[in-house]
């Protein structure tokens, strides 16, 4: 077996080879695509692995390399673990190759899971939506400050963005400059509403073909943006060993520090998709309204101190990821237990 690491990039990679005692046997910059490097890869002749690292357009390169003869096995792996490379003084593409062979013939790659061109289409989805809400949200903003601007209050008792109340907004005297900036506003504001409803119709297209959407929309606070967003960035729960492993993808556990018996707990680490953090903080504070299991839950975190409302509200959050990750473990969809 050869062990090959893979420093790609669209134009020029470098490939590191390893024998199957662990020496390097070949190194080769190569010009050209994932074409070129399946071409470099399948000249090699006998059984061989290849590690490259996470980066944008990871799925046609690791189906490509897949497709290869000879290639046995193809890793990911995850580019924030890997402390060998980033964490050193002296880095380029040649020694980031060596080191990626080495990590592969030691099984020590920490690796990132790859999931179908499905769910990959999904999670883009997904981005998109968020992308343009992000946006839609950034307008909204300019146009309150037009108002300020100008001296005007907004109207009382309808939204401004509303039919009314953007109607309002176009009937309002301004003068040449700030007439102009409403207009583009406006316009603005529509097409982004538009871009919003086409790609949450594609999305619901997508979700229909899922029933694991409808099972966790069962759980008190989740609604069809987060169920989605969960389970594009799932994939499959089976590749996690228990529930809990599920929190920390997400990032919705401390970070530990823990040495000779003293126990040092921080900040959340923040990893995976912070747009399902997001959600999960959201359908956390709508599950306190909504289910009387987790608003103790919630208060019993609290503990009647109300500066812990945002520490329970996490702790809440992190308990909906898990009982998430259950509901599609088992099939079986939320049932409210007994409060106490």
């Amino acid at each position: 077996m050869l062990y090959a690491g893979l420093d790609y990039h669209p134009r020029t990679s470098d490939l590191c080879i390893l024998n199957e005692d662990g020496k390097a046997i070949k190194r080769r910059r190569v010009r050209g695509g994932r074409d070129a490097v399946a071409a470099e890869l399948a000249g090699l002749g006998g059984p061989v692995a290849v590690v490259f690292e996470a980066t944008g357009g990871y799925g046609p390169l690791h189906e490509r390399l897949s497709a290869v003869a000879g290639v046995r096995r193809v890793v990911m792996a995850h580019p924030a673990h890997l402390r060998l490379i980033w964490g050193t003084k002296r880095k380029n593409d040649r020694l980031d190759a060596l080191k990626l062979a080495k990590l592969l013939y030691l099984d020590a790659v920490p690796q990132a899971h790859v999931p179908p061109p499905e769910v990959r289409r999904w999670r883009r989805l997904v981005e998109l939506r968020r992308a343009l809400v992000r946006r839609r949200a950034a307008v909204k903003n300019q146009a309150h400050a037009l108002l300020r601007g100008a001296g005007l209050a907004e109207p009382r008792g309808v939204s401004l963005f509303s039919r009314a109340g953007l109607g309002w907004l176009a009937a309002q005297a301004l003068d040449d400059a700030s007439s102009l900036e409403r207009s583009l506003l406006l316009e603005q504001v529509r097409q982004v509403n538009e871009q919003v409803r086409q790609v949450e119709r594609a999305l619901r297209a997508t979700s229909a073909a899922d029933p694991r959407v409808a099972l966790l929309m069962t759980v008190p606070g989740v609604g069809p943006r987060t169920a989605e967003t969960f389970c594009a960035y799932v994939d499959r729960v089976e590749r996690f060993g228990r529930v809990g492993e599920v929190g920390s993808y997400f990032g919705m556990v401390p970070c530990q520090d823990s040495s000779a018996g003293r126990e040092r707990l921080g900040h959340l680490t923040k990893q995976g998709p912070p747009l399902m953090r997001q959600l999960l903080v959201e359908a956390a504070w709508s599950a306190v309204r909504t289910s009387a299991t987790l608003r103790e839950r919630f208060e019993r975190v609290c503990r009647g101190d109300p500066g812990r409302r945002k520490l329970a509200v996490v702790a809440l959050a992190h308990h909906l990821c898990e009982v998430m990750a259950a509901v599609l473990r088992d099939g079986r969809p939320w049932r409210e237990p007994h409060a106490r």
